[in-house]
């Protein structure tokens, strides 16, 4: 049961999705810098982040796999990570130069996110070439920083969500970052429980994708 566990939040906290989630969160803090009034208004641009930085990827190890580049979608060996990571990095670079020359269509805060998620997965791609890094640490550490940011720089407090039937409430920030932190955690502790990585490699991604997201910040804000 704890395994199967581990395995359920290793899948839903996937750095391929941390993007997506980066956005959608931001979107529901605060829609009006993207100028919309709700999350549903922003199908196109939430459509392009997931083809980007989850489908096309996808696809790109599934074909590395197929001509027998990797010899599972786990990549378990470092090796194997190499040339996924230079094809995803490729993806990520794509999507972030658009959005920072598209400064009245893209918030300067959702260009933060995604150039740290950037660095923090270049930052990966050269480790991996002497060691073995959590991807998935990198990934959340990447949304822990981002939420930092927003709740201490960008000074969100709180914002309204709406679960249709079950109601509408208030969520702090402070209460995000809780969250926060405890996902961060159990996504840590589930692949040390999967023997996916060691705790050094755990800490080592939790460091990168927490720091990255304060490099980006400082550089584009």
């Amino acid at each position: 049961m704890l395994r199967i566990s581990a395995y359920f939040f290793s899948v839903i906290f996937h750095p391929l999705l941390i993007p997506t989630y980066m956005l959608i969160l931001l979107l529901m803090i605060n829609p009006y810098v993207f100028g919309v009034n709700h999350l549903e208004e922003s199908g196109f641009l939430i459509a392009q982040v997931v083809l980007t930085t989850l489908f096309l990827p996808l696809f790109s190890v599934f074909m590395l796999r197929q001509l027998d580049f990797i010899s599972s979608i786990e990549m378990p060996k470092k090796e194997e990570r190499i040339a996924p990571y230079l094809i995803i990095g490729m993806f990520y670079i794509g999507l972030v130069v658009f959005f920072i020359k598209s400064p009245g269509i893209i918030p300067n805060v959702l260009s933060i996110a995604f150039l740290g998620a950037t660095i923090g997965l270049w930052v990966l791609f050269l480790l991996n070439l002497f060691i073995k890094v959590s991807a998935h640490t990198v990934g959340i550490g990447g949304l822990l920083g981002l939420v930092v940011i927003g709740t201490f720089f960008f000074e969100y407090n709180q914002f309204i969500v709406d679960l249709g039937v079950i109601g509408i409430y208030n969520v702090n920030m402070k209460a995000i970052l809780m969250i926060t932190l405890l996902i961060a955690g159990l996504v840590g502790t589930s692949r040390l429980i999967l023997k996916a990585h060691t705790p050094e490699q755990v800490y080592i991604g939790y460091f990168i994708g927490f720091i990255s997201q304060f490099l980006a910040f400082n550089f584009l804000n």
